[in-house]
């Protein structure tokens, strides 16, 4: 037999080292494809825990956090540091540091603070010339602020690195981050690609100004003046429709009211042009701050599989009031502002064939100083019968909400509607005109809905389903299982993120 050289040896070796790896090497492993997660940026002038005057900010809390669970989306939210954002808020912000946004001849100072909170970025942006006032509106110089708020939201992405797929938005206050996006910034190739969705929650309030400020004050050249000009002024929430790829109401009713010139305001020759573009959804609620199960401010809790602990609530409320004590007697409740589109005049008209029946009334809230006088100086007279508290309390209001049997609310015109939603979880029953989204959201009692409805705006149309919705609270068989029945609307995020994820789909396609 041969002898093996030392050549021979190492042959061997490196073949049986060879057959090893191939035997011990682990299987190809496929590359997994990891899709970039969509970016959503919401634009507001408020929102809530921060800084809230009404629904707006309720929405903007509400939703960025409902869409932030879904791990495909990343979903941040700028919004104005003003100052009476509560200090909690302010000491947990994270300074990120500063720019200088251009705004026609000037150059203003912006800092830029952060904050997380479940799931979703907010951004604040500071400006104290701007923006160090109490409240969040009312200046003579509002056009100006919200003109560099919405500069500054788009200055500062470059600063953040983070450019949205969607620019979603919302009101007058936030229009210019839209129009600037297709006017000064659509040359600049990392803006090219922004998708733009404005939101109209009420379109009373369109921002209208001057053309003579159009350069001066916005920064916009004068070739861009018939985006902007409409019945010779500038209008910015036209502006925004005409420049967004897609455009949305806070409820599908509103969207169709707003095409008619008796809720559109001016505005629905516009509305009509760009209808192919326009979409309505239903706002929701925060289901857990507004939980009868677990709800701090009300009296007792109570839950929509057994709401008997509720007529706790009422008892409680009648003391606090100083209203008889009465199981028997319904509780009527109005929680509005005191002005004539929330329906105020039609309950003025009738209020006192209400009171004559067995019923007690409770109305809290502010507004014009006609209605505060008029239904103060009446409790004064209907005393048992009528309280007025003349207030903004979220606290009282909470606690009206559980206690009272029927949740009145008449108006005129209404995009969405938080409050009808609210009076269902704690089991207190609407009564609605069939408007906006209380028809959206309220249906009657006769056809199996949540509620009781009328169509006209009349004040003897509204008499007629109170005494019906009166009628029916004596009847102690049915009554219980309405009242769950209404505690089991479903007014959630949920849903409604749903549809907004679609939307946006829709726009990068």
């Amino acid at each position: 037999m041969p002898k093996k050289t030392t050549a021979d040896v190492k042959k061997t070796k490196k073949k049986d080292f060879e057959t090893v790896a191939e035997i011990s090497a682990p299987a190809t492993v496929p590359e997994i494809e990891v899709t970039p997660k969509k970016k959503i940026l919401f634009v507001a002038s408020e929102s809530t825990p921060f800084i809230a005057t009404g629904g707006l900010a309720e929405v903007i809390g509400s939703l960025s956090r409902a869409l932030a669970k879904n791990s495909d989306l990343d979903v941040r939210v700028v919004i104005p540091l003003y100052s009476d954002i509560a200090t909690e808020y302010r000491s947990k912000m994270k300074y990120l540091g500063n720019i200088f946004v251009p705004l026609a001849w000037r150059n203003q100072y912006c800092g830029i603070f952060s904050y997380e909170k479940e799931g979703v970025i907010f951004y604040f942006l500071d400006n104290e010339y701007y923006f160090k006032r109490p409240g969040c509106y009312g200046y003579y110089d509002d056009g100006e602020r919200f003109a560099f708020f919405s500069r500054s939201v788009l200055e500062i992405m470059p600063f953040l690195g983070f450019f949205p797929d969607v620019l979603h938005c919302h009101d007058w206050q936030a229009a210019l981050a839209a129009v600037y996006l297709k006017t000064i910034y659509c040359f600049r190739p990392e803006y090219q690609f922004i998708r733009s969705l404005f939101t109209i929650h009420n379109i009373e309030y369109q921002g209208k100004y001057s053309l003579d400020i159009l350069e001066d004050l916005f920064g916009i050249s004068n070739s861009w003046r018939y985006l902007l000009e409409y019945d010779k002024c500038i209008n910015l929430m036209k502006a925004a429709i005409e420049c967004s790829e897609k455009f949305s109401t806070v409820s599908p009713r509103y969207a169709e009211e707003i095409k008619d010139p008796f809720y559109a305001h001016g505005l629905d020759p516009i509305v009509r042009r760009n209808e192919f573009k326009l979409t309505g959804i239903l706002n929701g609620i925060d289901v857990d701050s507004y939980n009868s199960e677990t709800d701090p401010a009300i009296f007792c809790n109570y839950t929509k599989e057994d709401p008997e602990p509720k007529k706790r609530c009422k008892e409680e409320l009648q003391k606090m009031f100083n209203l008889p004590v009465k199981a028997e007697t319904p509780i009527v409740a109005v929680i509005s502002r005191l002005v004539s589109h929330k329906g105020l005049d039609l309950v003025k008209t009738v209020i006192e064939e209400i009171l004559r029946q067995d019923v007690q009334v409770i109305i809290l809230g502010k507004g014009d100083s006609m209605y505060e006088n008029f239904f103060t100086d009446l409790a004064k007279n209907y005393v048992g019968k009528l309280v007025t508290v003349i207030a903004f309390n979220p606290d009282l209001s909470r606690k009206i909400y559980a206690g009272a049997d029927l949740f009145l609310m008449p108006s005129k015109s209404e995009p969405c509607g938080l409050s009808q939603m609210i009076a269902c979880r704690y089991g207190t029953v609407p009564v609605v005109r069939e408007t906006g989204g209380l028809y959206d959201s309220i249906k009657p009692v006769s056809l199996g809905g949540n509620g009781f409805t009328f169509a006209n705006y009349n004040a003897y149309d509204m008499l007629y389903v109170i005494r019906e919705a009166i009628a029916c609270y004596q009847n102690k068989e049915f009554w219980p299982e309405l009242v769950k029945r209404v505690m089991n609307s479903d007014f959630s995020w949920q849903r409604s993120a749903g549809e907004y994820e679609k939307l946006y789909r829709s726009m990068l396609q």
